[in-house]
């Protein structure tokens, strides 16, 4: 297993523990439990996709919850038996689940979709107008006004 050593930056930079611990803490609980297979996509400046392989789960089976930065789905056992028949093999994974995914600032669930065996949960980022830069003027020469995050003068404010 691999540890991740952050005292270098934790002695450089102010306001990141929550960050560092947040890392800690993945590689930590993080275990060999692959279960449900799933994809982390994004798809554009502000919007990404988790994909979940849950073959085999209804959507009376799985439980979706967003709270604050953290999104958790758990997929719940059934028991079923097949039509009555004796099952001689069983190859096809029906057993429970919880996956945990941390979430930044601002982004919230959008769309939740089961099809064809994989979850699809669509997740979009939006920052408060609040929040995004502003440019300040110099003795109140003219208005504030939003900058566009069109390269260095978003990342400068």
């Amino acid at each position: 297993m691999s540890r991740f050593d952050f005292t270098p930056y934790r002695r450089s930079t102010v306001g990141f523990d929550h960050l560092f611990d947040l890392l800690e803490n993945q590689a930590r609980t993080t275990g060999g439990d692959n279960y449900p297979p799933f994809n982390i996509e994004r798809r554009g400046e502000d919007n990404y996709r988790i994909t979940l392989a849950v073959a085999g789960f209804k959507p009376a089976d799985l439980d979706i919850t967003a709270q604050q930065n953290l999104l958790t789905i758990q997929g719940k056992k059934r028991d079923e038996q097949a039509d009555g028949g004796d099952m001689l093999h069983v190859g096809i994974a029906n057993r429970g689940f919880e996956r945990r995914f941390e979430l930044a600032d601002y982004v919230r669930v959008d769309d939740a979709k089961l099809e064809d065996g994989l979850l699809v949960i669509d997740l979009l980022r939006e920052v408060p107008e609040a929040m995004k830069p502003k440019k300040i003027s110099v003795n109140n020469q003219a208005s504030l006004e939003v900058v566009k995050n069109d390269g260095d003068e978003a990342d400068a404010a």
